[in-house]
């Protein structure tokens, strides 16, 4: 099991995420078509798990080649396959249990790309909700201290009511 630690915000993940972004555009650079800081330490005010989510978009994922698997591992980022996650290629930097950035690489445009995107500038623009799931994540770090996959779980709920409430915002508004 993972232990849950939330960090206070730290204006420095914003920085480190542009020093990661020059280095994966550079090892993707002939398939990359887009790339965003995501998760909660992409909200200023949000506190975190202190580990750095980056999303990465191609065309298709099967543009994707042991080549740029190679490229990727050079710059510190190791590829972990998740089958029960089709929709994604992921890489953690750092070690096992103890990531420092995730790079998550999805189709470009694609439904899942867009709810990240959803999600992370719903935030962006809602002060409230960004007090109201700090306080959940805080809620069930204390409650699952030592499970991750369960911390996780439990903050679904709060997600696909945010998705929803930024989907019906997006009908003749664009938070993508």
């Amino acid at each position: 099991m993972e232990q849950v630690n939330i960090a206070e915000y730290n204006p420095e993940w914003a920085a480190e995420y542009e020093q990661e972004k020059t280095k994966i555009t550079q090892a993707l650079q002939d398939i990359l078509l887009g790339m965003e800081h995501i998760g909660s330490t992409s909200v200023p005010g949000l506190g975190a798990k202190p580990i750095i989510d980056m999303m990465a978009g191609i065309r298709d994922l099967e543009e994707l080649k042991p080549f740029h698997i190679e490229r990727l591992a050079e710059i510190g980022y190791e590829y972990v396959e998740h089958a029960h996650f089709p929709e994604r290629r992921f890489f953690r930097r750092g070690q096992w249990r103890a990531g420092t950035h995730h790079l998550h690489i999805y189709a470009f445009h694609g439904e899942h790309w867009n709810q990240q995107l959803l999600f992370r500038n719903y935030l962006l623009t809602h002060p409230d909700a960004v007090e109201e799931y700090l306080h959940l994540k805080k809620n069930m770090a204390e409650l699952y201290p030592n499970d991750r996959a369960k911390y996780t779980e439990a903050k679904a709920p709060f997600i696909q009511s945010i998705l929803q409430e930024a989907s019906k915002m997006t009908k003749g508004n664009d938070l993508l």
